[in-house]
């Protein structure tokens, strides 16, 4: 079996050089991590870009919320997917579904179109589905690589027999990538429970804020800042190699 592989969510370009540092195999750019990530700014892409030296995929994702989207959400989408073939990325993240919580194919169709040559994975619009396995199928037919999952649970170790069970349906057709409270203490766990090679994590630590001025009645608008932590990625990669072959 291939070897596993660790991608992490990075909400800024500090944040995927601490996954590159640490030993990630792949970043997720993002923005707003705190709302499940949102497509991040062109400058963002650009930076990261030129400073990566693992493969890149950017989210596309205009919004928070559910992802049912307007003809104008999903022209920004396809804006935002050309933004990211002209920058040289290496893959977007996306997922588009129907009210009646189907795989939206006409509408993904249209942006793994404009993704062109770069990879594309579907995100968690996946654990929104009214039927996995029919969705499965969908991804397969849409041409992606993999699917992000964490089994329609809170967490990708809650949902680990519905990934086991996704990635036999997928017979090597396309990769079943557990996300959701993914750590360094729970993976080698996770990947014997579910057979998946390739794993998901954000690994962020809040950090300290450095602003010496304060206003205790504003307490909310002045934490630190939200990052990927270099040692938790670390750890996340030796729980991997931990796992046998």
């Amino acid at each position: 079996m291939s070897t596993c592989l660790l991608e992490v969510a990075a909400n800024s370009v500090a944040s995927a050089l601490a996954a590159q540092a640490g030993g990630a195999g792949r970043v997720e750019l993002c923005g707003a991590l705190e709302l499940g990530g949102l497509t991040p700014s062109h400058a963002t892409i650009a930076m990261a870009r030129e400073r990566l030296r693992i493969p890149l995929y950017v989210l596309i994702r205009p919004r928070a919320g559910d992802f049912l989207y307007s003809d104008e959400e999903c022209e920004a989408m396809r804006r935002d997917i050309e933004t990211c073939v002209a920058l040289g990325c290496d893959g977007v993240v996306l997922g588009v579904l129907d009210a009646d919580g189907g795989v939206d194919m006409q509408r993904c169709y249209e942006l793994v179109a404009a993704a062109g040559r770069l990879g594309v994975t579907f995100h968690r619009a996946f654990d929104l589905v009214r039927d996995p396995a029919r969705a499965l199928d969908d991804a397969i037919a849409l041409g992606c690589e993999r699917v992000l999952t964490s089994g329609g649970q809170a967490s990708a170790l809650e949902g680990a027999p519905s990934i086991r069970a996704l990635i036999a349906q997928a017979a090597g057709r396309i990769a079943i990538m557990p996300g959701a409270g993914v750590t360094a203490g729970n993976l080698a766990a996770l990947a014997a429970a579910t057979g998946a090679r390739e794993f998901h994590a954000s690994a962020k630590r809040q950090l300290a804020s450095g602003m010496r001025h304060r206003l205790p009645r504003l307490a909310d608008m002045q934490g630190g800042e939200l990052r990927s932590d270099e040692a938790q990625v670390r750890a996340l990669v030796a729980a991997l190699q931990s796992v046998a072959p």
